[in-house]
Formats: structure tokens, sequence, C-alpha cells
């Protein structure tokens, strides 16, 4: 059941897969994970090989949950599997929903789980090329800036979470 997501289909929690629930708009179940080293938020550049928004910037982290996987979890297992990061353990901020058309027909319509984690020193990375393109450590305020100023080369979700959370994302900083 690894391509299957947590979805609701007819008010229920259903298993489906991944593409069908955004190409279907279903309100379905996802996980954000921002990394922050001092004033600095650590965002990745989805790989062009992405199946929706590629080659877009985005949070750490963005992904799915496997069906009945804890949200804490899933963060913990995607931050290792696309990054490379390791031993982390983010802080759940709060559950956010949202809808935003993300291109070619597919639609994201999320229940996210919201997550921080706070580090000393910029970790070395090691991104999974089939995910992340590129990665940048970008300051919190000038992110916001750059947001408003270019939201073309954002993902739908970041643009979002910046407008309606970041200052409980950014809380702390």
């Amino acid at each position: 059941m690894a391509d299957m997501i947590p979805a609701w289909v007819d008010g229920t929690l259903t298993p489906v897969e991944k593409l069908d629930a955004h190409r279907r708009g279903l309100r379905h179940k996802a996980v954000s994970v921002f990394v922050f080293c001092g004033d600095a938020v650590l965002l990745q550049r989805r790989a062009m090989a992405k199946y929706h928004t590629p080659g877009l910037w985005a949070n750490t982290c963005c992904t799915h949950p496997h069906w009945e996987e804890p949200a804490g979890d899933c963060a913990v297992r995607r931050l290792k599997q696309e990054l490379g990061l390791h031993g982390m353990a983010p802080e759940w901020l709060q559950q956010v929903e949202y809808r935003a058309d993300v291109g070619g027909g597919m639609v994201e319509h999320e229940v996210v789980d919201l997550f921080v984690a706070r580090l000393e020193s910029r970790p070395r990375l090691s991104p999974d090329p089939a995910e992340v393109m590129d990665t940048d450590w970008v300051d919190w305020g000038a992110l916001q800036a750059e947001v408003s100023a270019s939201p073309e080369r954002f993902v739908p979700w970041l643009r979002i979470y910046l407008r309606d959370h970041a200052e409980t994302i950014g809380r702390g900083l």
C-alpha cells in the first residue's frame, strides 16, 4: 500500500492511489516540514521528473503519509529519503487545510500536519535526485519577500503557508 495515501471518499477515510487522489481533487492527508538553522529555512527545488509542479521551489519537505502511517513518522521518513537528513525530531505545529490547482488537471486538497525542526548547524545534505534537483538555505524574511515578488517560482502550498501561517511557522526564530 506504499502508493496509497489516506483520502476522504464520500466522507470516509480510504486508501487511494496518490495520482488518482490528485486527478480527482480528493481531500487527503499530507505532511509539510520546515527545517531552520538560525534565521534561514532549507528549501528544496522539486525534480523535473515530478508529476506536478516540477522545478518549483518548496519548503524543506512536503509529502503524503502512507495508509495508517502517523504524521510524525512520515516527516522523519521523508526527511531522510528526500534529503538524507538523519536523526531529526520535527516538532508538530498545527494542522491546516488548503485546496490549490497544481497544473496538469491536478488539485492538491490537503489536510496538512505542519512540522518545524531547528538545527544548530547546517548539515551535509544528500538529496534524492528523483525528488530534489536543488536545495538552498534562505533567510525567512527574504523568502517571504521573494515569494511575493516572484510567486511563479514557488509551489502553491508554500505560497499559501507563507500567506496564512508564516507567523506560526517562523515562531521562535
